[in-house]
């Protein structure tokens, strides 16, 4: 086993050592400098609203149970259901 351990390890530094694709200095790839992103961009990108019907029914009960707890929320929770109410007086979904 510990041969087998050794053998590979040392087929590893073999190819690295021998490999013509060393660092390149940080100024000579144009591609590397389009990766990266301002935080707010990326976060418009990947932070995606959910629709309604992704919640599930125990997410759903617990929204229904913060909304009760506030009277105004509640009636506009008989009206225009539990995701307009608690959005209107909670803000947005926290999941």
């Amino acid at each position: 086993m510990k041969t087998l351990v050794v053998l590979v390890l040392c087929s590893l530094a073999a190819v690295c050592l021998t490999s013509d694709a060393g660092p390149q200095p940080a100024g000579d790839n144009p591609a590397q400098d389009e990766m990266f992103v301002e935080r707010e961009q990326a976060s418009t990108v990947v932070r995606q609203k959910r629709a309604a019907a992704e919640l599930t029914l125990t997410q759903l009960e617990s929204l229904r149970e913060v909304c009760e707890a506030n009277m105004a929320c509640e009636n506009m929770m008989d009206v225009s259901g539990i995701i307009a109410a608690y959005t209107a007086y909670y803000g947005p979904i926290p999941y």
